[in-house]
């Protein structure tokens, strides 16, 4: 990065892809001028099935890693599921998993750690788990911080670091509440991931996100790009369903204030950036996630159109406030020809 006030870019580039084979992903992420992408649903040899990160066998990865370094691509974060199950074994009328957390710890867990060490990448992004739907999840913060904090001394254990994502419907729904886990956890090897439209899609207007990411800011990681229009014709019940999530807009037209978010960030860019590459990251990423076409529990679609849109509306946004960030150039082409 060439100043403190610099971010770095990058994106779910299964988002782009109508078969998600790694070819098409890493094709529009280079077009685009990215050199960093998460991983998440992948087909890597282009037989036609599609896989999650966590599900790739050794082959795959080894394939994976090969076309990472011909297309000149880096990973920013596994983009694991982690914490999106349930926190206790009760019907609750949902599909949500539960898992035995000793067995997830050691078989889950350990996975995302195994690939992100791999994939020579320091970071993992997780959640919160699910509380029984309809309670409120401040009845299950303890059981909540305890786990997540066994989640975080293992990953710390392995020179690796959990970010934890805002997510409706998720314990840790709101800035405040994953601020309060953050703060008991206390482990510089677990940070918050902000997502703008993780929380406007929650009916919240453009101070109240604002305030959420306050709440945040001490332990801010990285951030996710989304945002969303509020529609004012869906009443609010408490859970985020599925037909809400047609309403994502690129990052300057919803209703999350972005703007204002990335004003303040860029302030505190000097100090995040600092932290996050003393943890062994190359320092902070804004990274696109903008479900521009829909979006879903554990993903989203955008087509090769849409994330170019969401992209360029990134930068437009970034260079009105102020914050540097770099696409690639003919230098870069020049250096992979060995000039």
């Amino acid at each position: 990065m060439t100043s403190p006030h610099s971010i770095i870019l990058s994106a779910f580039a299964d988002e782009v892809g109508f078969k998600k084979t790694a070819v098409e992903q890493l094709t529009a992420l280079a077009a685009m001028g990215l050199q960093y992408y998460s991983p998440r649903f992948i087909d890597v040899t282009g037989s036609g099935e599609t896989k999650h990160i966590m599900t790739l066998s050794e082959a795959e990865l080894k394939t994976l890693k090969e076309l990472h370094a011909a297309y000149g691509i880096h990973v920013t974060s596994i983009g694991s599921p982690i914490g999106k199950v349930k926190l206790i074994d009760k019907d609750d009328g949902t599909h949500n998993r539960y898992v035995p957390f000793a067995d997830y710890l050691a078989k889950d867990v350990q996975t995302a750690i195994d690939r992100a060490t791999f994939l020579e990448t320091k970071l993992i992004r997780g959640f919160s788990f699910y509380q029984p739907r309809g309670d409120d999840p401040t009845k299950y913060l303890p059981q909540a911080i305890e786990q997540i904090g066994r989640i975080t001394e293992r990953c710390a254990a392995a020179g690796v670091v959990y970010g934890l994502e805002v997510e409706a419907n998720l314990i840790g729904q709101n800035g405040r509440l994953l601020g309060e886990i953050a703060r008991q956890v206390n482990s510089p090897h677990m940070v918050l991931i902000f997502d703008g439209g993780n929380l406007s899609s929650q009916n919240l207007n453009v101070v109240e996100c604002f305030a959420e990411y306050e709440a945040m800011r001490p332990y801010l990681g990285w951030l996710h790009i989304k945002d969303y229009q509020v529609d004012p014709g869906l009443p609010w019940t408490g859970v985020v369903e599925e037909e809400r999530l047609r309403n994502f807009v690129p990052a300057h037209l919803g209703d999350s204030g972005h703007e204002r978010i990335l004003r303040d960030l860029r302030q505190h860019l000097p100090e995040l950036n600092a932290s996050m590459q003393k943890l062994g990251a190359p320092g902070v990423f804004l990274e696109l996630e903008p479900h521009m076409k829909g979006g879903g529990q554990f993903g989203g679609f955008s087509g090769p159109d849409g994330l170019g849109v969401a992209c360029r509306s990134l930068c437009s946004l970034l260079d009105y406030v102020q914050i540097d960030y770099e696409l690639r150039t003919f230098e870069h082409i020049r250096q992979a020809r060995g000039f």
